[in-house]
């Protein structure tokens, strides 16, 4: 099957795919919309639950976002933008939770504290400078600092449990993390992407992309039928 006469087909059944689904819906309603997933169900793959940490990657928490410097500083830029990014998501979750297009939110977001572990001198030293550098931000209000290990083992009992006495470790808090899961999240957007006139076939695998001078072309798969 090759598809044609779509203004935007969307290759993918993720979170990607959705999110971008229901920006387009908002910008150019009268375009036609097809979206594939080549699985038989949609947030199955790094949408789901079992493979995506949910963290909604706020930066709260995530050392990769936070490098040491050749100078022994920290750029905190990373999470500072991804911070923001995050917030943006969750302004558009909530108009469309407002608007009765996402459900029950408890379905697939929930308040939970993100906390940073760190082992080693290096380590703490790293997760210190982090929150030094952080705290002050608005996006980072409430960054907390434990270092008593008592209190470390009580708010993560599972992690300290047999951890040997003399490990030098760091925690570091942040109570106003989310969880998400995106697999739900994924599949009440298509929802509502179909109820607005969006096709969405699932089994449908894309096999070859190519263009002439009009317009792009897919070769797509019907995995059920077996035919190209």
């Amino acid at each position: 099957m090759v598809t044609e006469g779509y203004d935007v087909v969307l290759v993918g059944g993720g979170v990607m795919s959705a999110t971008l689904g229901v920006l387009l819906r908002r910008v150019q309603p009268d375009w036609s919309v097809l979206a594939l997933e080549r699985l038989d169900g949609l947030g199955l793959e790094s949408s789901s639950a079992w493979n995506n940490a949910g963290t909604g990657h706020a930066g709260l928490c995530e050392f990769n976002y936070t490098p040491l410097t050749g100078d022994g500083s920290i750029d905190v830029t990373g999470a500072i933008r991804i911070s923001e990014q995050f917030q943006l998501s969750r302004q558009l979750w909530a108009t469309l939770v407002e608007e009765g297009t996402l459900g029950d939110p408890a379905g697939f977001i929930r308040p939970v504290p993100h906390f940073s572990f760190a082992r080693g001198a290096a380590g703490a030293e790293h997760l210190r400078l982090r929150h030094a550098a952080l705290r002050g931000h608005p996006l980072f209000e409430g960054l907390e600092l434990v270092r008593d290990r008592d209190a470390m083992a009580e708010l993560l009992p599972l992690m300290f449990a047999g951890r040997p006495a003399g490990e030098e470790v760091a925690l570091c808090r942040s109570r106003g993390g989310t969880d998400v899961d995106y697999g739900v999240l994924t599949r009440r957007l298509f929802a509502a992407l179909e109820r607005d006139g969006v096709e969405v076939r699932t089994g449908h695998e894309v096999r070859s992309l190519s263009r002439d001078r009009r317009s792009w072309r897919l070769r797509v798969r019907d995995l059920a039928g077996e035919r190209d």
